[in-house]
């Protein structure tokens, strides 16, 4: 029996090991027209980040992609701070910043 090798976050491009809290996120949001739309699994501490980052119209038209999530200065900074943790490490995600 092989085992998979466990998921990458697309934001910080660490391993989700099973049992680490994780989620997914809607790459365009629900509310603004992606329900049931492509959905990419998470650490929950990067979703969470991603959420206290942006707003709803900036995730549907101009970050709706991983690739450009990591453009973002502050998720950029972000996913370089967190990459240096286990995959496990939570931490308080400050609210967002208005």
């Amino acid at each position: 029996m092989t085992t998979q090798p466990d998921p990458i976050c697309p934001l910080c491009q660490r391993p989700i090991p099973p049992g680490v809290p994780q989620s997914l996120h809607h790459l365009i949001p629900k509310l603004k027209g992606g329900k049931g739309g492509p959905t990419v699994l998470l650490h929950h501490i990067c979703h969470k980040e991603i959420h206290a980052t942006l707003s709803e119209a900036e995730l549907a038209r101009v970050y709706n992609t991983p690739q450009a999530l990591r453009t973002h200065p502050r998720l950029a900074g972000f996913a370089a701070w967190v990459a240096k943790r286990p995959p496990d490490f939570m931490s308080k995600v400050p609210k967002r910043r208005r």
